[in-house]
């Protein structure tokens, strides 16, 4: 059963990947997915911030982007493309969704709709983009883990 929060994540998703490869406006793009089954179970909210922003900020989103890639920003895969452009929007702007839910969300979506690999370069990409967009964020987490794991066993 898929959360309100992932059907939003998916929806937005889909609409990323409509709007870059036919360059429909926003309007145009939710009154098509809103036909769609599931449309009505998701998170609302989430869906229009995730989809607007992602879309509006799509050219910052990308300059952010780029120099963690391997390749250029163009020879990425429409999948993985939106995919970035929707989890580095969610890591800059919804700090209230930890940066680890945020990459396994896109890590999910790319196991669904991506290549067969792709989730593992999504995965290296937001990994190195948290590091830049969340790094207090990181650094606390890694303090915690290291004095968890340096605690002694009574």
């Amino acid at each position: 059963m898929k959360s309100p929060r992932r059907r939003a994540r998916e929806f937005a998703l889909q609409g990323i990947y409509q709007w870059q490869l036919s360059g429909n406006e926003v309007p145009a793009i939710e009154a098509h997915l809103s036909g769609v089954a599931g449309f009505e179970k998701m998170d609302r909210p989430l869906f229009d911030l995730l989809l607007k922003g992602a879309i509006g900020e799509a050219a910052e989103l990308q300059a952010l982007i780029e120099p963690h890639l391997d390749r250029p920003y163009a020879e990425l895969s429409p999948v993985e493309r939106s995919i970035l452009l929707l989890a580095v929007h969610e890591l800059r702007h919804h700090i209230e969704a930890p940066y680890k839910v945020v990459i396994n969300e896109a890590i999910e979506l790319a196991k669904g709709y991506g290549g067969t690999d792709g989730h593992k370069y999504v995965n290296g990409v937001l990994d190195k983009l948290a590091a830049q967009i969340r790094p207090q964020e990181i650094v606390q987490g890694n303090r915690r883990k290291k004095s968890t794991s340096t605690q002694e066993e009574p």
